[in-house]
């Protein structure tokens, strides 16, 4: 659950979960890993869009990209973490999978 309410801060707190606590049982390294899977790419995304906005005509449009990248993992972490806490396994609609 901590995992996917960590979306707010980026990738790293499913990251430190998924690599601390993946032992603990197949839930949690399922959950935290599918978690991981939804907030790596996005973050990656959002620093590139943090360096471009920093460009002086256009860098507004790259500013709107991220609070809109940065509201995404945030409206969808913590409904996944809803129902991760009700004991419902959570698979986000749009995940890469790269962490297998």
């Amino acid at each position: 659950m901590i995992a996917h309410f960590g979306s707010i801060l980026g990738f790293l707190p499913s990251l430190v979960i998924y690599a601390v606590y993946r032992d603990r049982g197949p839930f949690t390294a399922q959950e935290s890993k599918e978690a991981l899977n939804f907030t790596f790419p996005l973050t990656v995304i959002a620093i590139v869009a943090n360096l471009f906005s920093l460009i002086p005509v256009i860098g507004w449009v790259f500013s709107i990209i991220v609070v809109l990248i940065w509201l995404a993992l945030t409206i969808s972490g913590v409904y996944a973490g809803i129902q991760v806490n009700k004991g419902r396994p959570y698979r986000y609609p749009l995940n890469l999978r790269l962490f297998k």
